[in-house]
C-alpha cells in the first residue's frame, strides 16, 4: 500500500511557515545584536568622558567607575562577537555592517613560520599547465607556553702525561652560587612579582604546571639575591634623582606583618620622580622608591635631606617642615601644589550633589589643562612665556570666582571645603606659572605607584621592613627602565648576568637605564 504524499498546497504552506519562523528568529537576533550595538556605543561614550575628566590620573571612585564600564563593555562585546558567530554565514553577511578595526602589523621581530595551503586542483585537464599568478597572506598571531630549558656547563678535565698537570677551565660565574637559575629566569621571577603583581607561590604552581618543582622558599632566595645585585645601581639611581632641581613625590600604603602580634601594621612607599622630557630637558627620567615602616614626617624629611629645589607633592603636614626657614636663612625646598587634588575634590562634590558650581568648577580646571596639553614637551622658556601669556590669566579669574563662590557658601559643606582647599594652598597651585621647568599636577609620581597598589591587592602584605626595603629597590630598577622605554625583563637579566660575571664597580653607570645596552650590542661595538 503506497503512503500518502503530502499535497503540494501543504508542501508550500510549511515552507511557508519555516520561513515565517526563521525571519521572526532573524528580527529577533537583529534587534538584540542592535540594541546591543547601541548600548555599546553610549558605554563608549560615557567611557570617554571619563577618561577626559580623570586629567591622567583621578579618584577611586573615578578609576573604579571606569574598570566597571571597561568590564562591561568586554561583555557585552563578547556578547556580540558570540551573537555573530552563531549566525549562519548568510545571516553574517546580512548583519549590520561592523566597523573595520584599525589592526596595526604585527611587529616585525617576531620569528615567522611559513605554512603553504596548495590548493587542491580539480579540473579535468589531461595536462595541468599551472601558472603562478600570485599569493594571499594572512598573518595570525600565535602564543607559545613559556619554554625553560636546562643550560649544561660542561668542563672537561685534561691532563698532561708528561708533568701530570691537570687543566680545566673555571666555573661559571652565576647570580647564585651552586644555584640552579639563570639570570633570565631571576629576572623572570622577579618582574613577574613586583612588575605584574604574581605572589611568588602562584609562580610556583605555574612552573608545577609544566613539570617542574619550584617551592616559594627556593624563589624568594633568588629573589633576594637579585635584590643584592641590584642595590649599587638603585643607589646610583636615587643619587641622580635627588640631584635634580625639580622633583616630583607621592606615597602609599602597603600592610606588613608585624611579628608576635598575629596582625598586619600599616607602612609606606615613597618615590621620588624626574622626567625633563615634559619640558624638553635633556636628561633621563627616573623614580627613586624608598620604604617606610610609617608615615611620620621625619621620613620625607630623611630622604630628602640635602635636596635644593622644587617640590611637587601633596598636602601632606609632614612636608611642612621642609618649607619652614632654618633660622635667618630660607628653606631651599620649594612646595609645588597639585591641581589634579583641587579638581579631584571638586569632581566628588559634583559626583555625589550634581552641583552647578562644581561643574563651572571643573570646566575652568579644564581650561587650564587643554594649556598644558598644548605646550607640553616644549622648552622650559616656550611653556613658561605661553603659561604667563594663557594660563595667569585664567587664574586670577578662577581665584576670584572662587572667592565669590566661597563667600556664598557654607565652609562646612563638601564644596566649602574643596573651595577652600584651593584657597588655602592658591601660591603653590599657581607656582607651576612661575617656571617653565614645574608641571601644573603631580601626576608622574601617582602614575609610578600604580604598580604598588595592584601589588598591594594580590599580596596584601610584605613579610617584614627588610622584605620592604628590597621591594623598594627593585622598584626602582623596574620602573625607571619601564621610564626610559625597557623592557625590564631583558634589562635585568643582562644587568643581574653581567653583574654575576664580575662587572667592575667603576663602570656601574654602564647598567643604569638610560646607559645600558644590551650585552651582544656592547660585544659587536667593542
Amino acid at each position: 500500500m503506497e503512503s500518502a504524499q503530502p499535497a503540494p498546497a501543504d508542501e508550500l504552506a510549511t515552507l511557508r511557515r519555516m520561513l515565517a519562523e526563521r525571519d521572526a528568529e532573524l528580527a529577533t537576533a537583529r534587534a538584540r545584536l542592535s540594541r546591543a550595538a547601541i548600548e555599546i556605543e553610549q558605554l563608549r561614550v560615557q567611557l570617554a568622558a571619563l577618561r577626559r575628566a580623570r586629567f591622567g590620573h583621578s579618584s577611586e571612585r573615578l578609576d573604579q567607575a571606569i574598570d566597571q564600564l571597561e568590564l562591561r563593555l568586554e561583555d557585552l562585546e563578547e556578547n556580540e562577537a558570540e551573537q555573530t558567530a552563531a549566525q549562519p554565514s548568510r545571516q553574517k553577511a546580512e548583519a549590520r555592517p561592523r566597523r573595520p578595526a584599525l589592526r596595526k602589523p604585527l611587529p616585525a621581530h617576531l620569528p615567522r613560520e611559513i605554512v603553504v595551503h596548495e590548493p587542491e586542483i580539480t579540473c579535468d585537464c589531461a595536462d595541468h599547465r599551472l601558472v603562478r599568478m600570485g599569493e594571499d597572506v594572512t598573518e595570525v598571531l600565535e602564543r607559545i607556553p613559556a619554554r625553560h630549558k636546562v643550560i649544561r656547563h660542561v668542563r672537561p678535565k685534561y691532563t698532561c702525561r708528561c708533568c701530570e698537570r691537570i687543566f680545566q677551565a673555571a666555573a661559571p660565574d652565576l647570580p647564585i652560587e651552586k644555584g640552579r637559575p639563570g639570570p633570565g629566569l631571576i629576572a623572570n621571577v622577579v618582574v613577574s612579582k613586583y612588575g605584574d603583581g604574581l605572589p611568588l607561590y602562584r609562580q610556583s604552581a605555574i612552573l608545577a604546571r609544566e613539570g617542574i618543582d619550584i617551592d616559594r622558599v627556593t624563589l624568594a632566595d633568588w629573589v633576594g639575591h637579585a635584590a643584592w645585585w641590584l642595590a649599587p645601581l638603585a643607589r646610583l639611581i636615587g643619587a641622580y634623582t635627588m640631584a635634580s632641581p625639580v622633583l616630583h613625590t607621592d606615597d602609599t600604603t602597603i600592610n606588613v606583618l608585624a611579628p608576635g602580634l598575629g596582625r598586619t601594621r600599616i607602612a609606606r612607599f615613597w618615590v621620588y620622580a624626574i622626567d625633563p622630557r615634559a619640558y624638553g630637558g635633556s636628561g633621563p627620567p627616573a623614580a627613586f622608591y624608598h620604604y617606610s615602616p610609617d608615615r611620620r614626617g621625619e621620613r620625607p624629611r630623611g630622604h630628602l635631606a640635602g635636596f635644593k629645589g622644587f617640590l611637587h607633592a601633596d598636602a601632606y603636614g609632614g612636608y611642612d617642615a621642609l618649607y619652614r626657614p632654618n633660622g635667618t636663612q630660607p628653606s631651599g625646598i620649594v612646595p609645588v601644589g597639585c591641581w589634579a587634588h583641587a579638581r579631584r575634590k571638586l569632581f566628588e562634590v559634583f559626583e555625589a550633589t550634581k552641583s552647578p558650581i562644581a561643574e563651572e568648577g571643573l570646566r575652568r580646571v579644564q581650561a587650564l589643562y587643554a594649556i598644558e596639553t598644548d605646550i607640553n614637551g616644549m622648552a622650559a622658556v616656550q611653556r613658561l612665556a605661553a603659561r604667563q601669556t594663557r594660563s595667569v590669566p585664567l587664574l586670577a579669574d578662577l581665584r576670584s570666582w572662587f572667592e565669590d563662590q566661597r563667600r556664598r557658601i557654607s565652609g562646612k559643606s563638601g564644596l566649602g571645603r574643596a573651595l577652600q582647599y584651593a584657597l588655602s594652598r592658591w601660591d603653590a597651585l599657581t607656582r607651576y606659572t612661575s617656571d617653565g621647568r614645574l608641571g601644573i599636577d603631580n601626576n608622574l609620581a601617582e602614575r609610578l605607584l600604580r604598580g604598588i597598589a595592584v601589588t598591594r591587592k594580590n599580596f596584601l602584605f610584605v613579610g617584614s621592613d627588610t622584605g620592604g626595603d628590597r621591594a623598594a629597590v627593585i622598584y626602582t630598577l623596574i620602573e625607571s627602565a619601564k621610564l626610559n622605554g625597557l623592557n625590564p625583563e631583558a634589562y635585568l637579566a643582562d644587568v643581574i648576568g653581567r653583574m654575576a660575571k664580575g662587572h667592575p664597580n667603576t663602570r656601574l653607570a654602564e647598567l643604569l637605564p638610560w646607559s645600558w645596552r644590551p650585552a651582544i650590542e656592547t660585544a659587536q661595538a667593542a
